[in-house]
């Protein structure tokens, strides 16, 4: 192993050859590393502050110099500890990239084998269906409201021409929160039966001519089965400005719903009840899936119970009363008029694909849902 030698001879060949074995040995040891951790001991014997070989050149040949040939042997010396610090610095290098190099061969992958597939996800058939509707209004140039799920008594009920006790109420059963018995009626929080408190909430805030379209989650106290959910998605929509008449529902539907189902879809009309609405109509379409023949083939149509038409959502007029409970924003009844429609957005669904269940569509199976991907 190389040691630094003491100078008695301070002469120029001298120098020479005393830089050449340094050199030399520096060159074999650096050579010799393999890995981190004989870089270090490496590092260290040769610029070690206090013993480094580096270290032992400044003080044995500098230091010990006559004083005439100080400048010289310290340009040599310099020189010395250049190199030293460039082949330890190379040094480390080499040893990084061994070091990567094994590394790599230990994790090495075969990229000629299969890759490991990740399933795409997709919109659920029922959002799917509502982001289809919305866009038919929105083309129509509706803009989408939403409002919270868990409502008072006044904006699910009261502000829409449902009095105290109205019969219509015991209709939708309610689920309410628990402990708003204390509270006055229309502060009594429930989850909302129905998305219309949105068309309240928008016209307080908005003046009119307004056209909303409003989709969301809905709740009644309903048991589950194939066809009812405690849980369900409503869309309604709500237009008013001045000289709107039952016309301007009727054409705006009947576009909508061949936007949707295809332009041979026809619609009628018939009389209904809704208590914010006067008139009110239920509205039909012909049969997307049978044409409107009542039959597929030489069996029975069951979605439309082979009468050719399916009940698709209620509408009607925008009752004056319910223009009472807004009329501070420039909703007056004796000046404004407006329609709004409302229809399932998971029965629509439930006919649009084919499903018999409306569970299927919330109980996760991914099975099932991989169909509409």
């Amino acid at each position: 192993m190389y040691t630094v030698p003491k100078l008695t001879d301070h002469s120029q060949s001298a120098l020479d050859a005393a830089s050449r074995d340094l050199l030399s040995a520096l060159e074999s040891e650096a050579t010799a590393v393999n890995g981190e951790n004989e870089y270090k001991l490496f590092r260290d014997r040769w610029l070690a502050r206090k013993d480094g070989i580096a270290t032992q050149i400044n003080e044995g040949w500098l230091k010990a110099a006559p004083k005439e040939g100080k400048r010289d042997i310290g340009q040599r010396v310099n020189e010395l500890k250049k190199t030293i610090e460039t082949v330890v610095e190379e040094t480390l290098q080499r040893a990084k990239g061994g070091a990567s190099a094994s590394r790599l061969a230990s994790e090495c992958v075969d990229i000629t084998l299969p890759g490991v597939r990740r399933p795409i996800g997709a919109e659920h058939p029922v959002i799917r269906t509502m982001n289809e509707i919305v866009h038919v209004f929105r083309n129509l140039g509706y803009s989408v409201s939403e409002g919270p799920e868990v409502e008072t008594d006044y904006y699910n009920f009261e502000a829409l021409n449902f009095p105290p006790n109205h019969p219509a109420r015991d209709m939708q059963d309610t689920l309410f929160l628990a402990d708003q018995d204390k509270k006055a009626q229309r502060e009594r929080l429930l989850l909302r039966t129905h998305t219309s408190p949105v068309q309240i909430r928008t016209m307080e805030r908005l003046k009119p001519p307004l056209r909303i379209v409003i989709p969301g989650k809905v709740y009644r106290n309903d048991p589950p089965d194939a066809s009812h959910s405690p849980m369900f998605h409503q869309l309604e929509g709500l237009a008013v400005d001045t000289n709107i008449t039952f016309g301007d529902l009727k054409g705006t539907l009947d576009h909508a719903m061949k936007a949707l189902f295809g332009s041979s879809v026809k619609t009628q009309f018939r009389p209904s009840f809704f208590p914010f609405t006067e008139p009110s109509a239920e509205m039909m379409v012909t049969c997307f899936i049978c044409g409107g023949s009542g039959k597929r083939g030489s069996e029975p149509c069951r979605p439309c119970k082979t009468t050719g038409w399916i009940e698709i959502l209620g509408c009607g007029m925008v009752d004056p009363n319910v223009f009472e409970f807004v009329k501070h924003n420039g909703y007056d009844p004796k000046k404004v008029s407006g329609f709004a429609f409302g229809m399932g957005a998971d029965r629509i669904a439930l006919l649009k694909y084919g499903v018999d269940d409306i569970q299927l569509f919330f109980q996760g199976d991914v099975r099932f849902l991989q169909q509409f991907g």
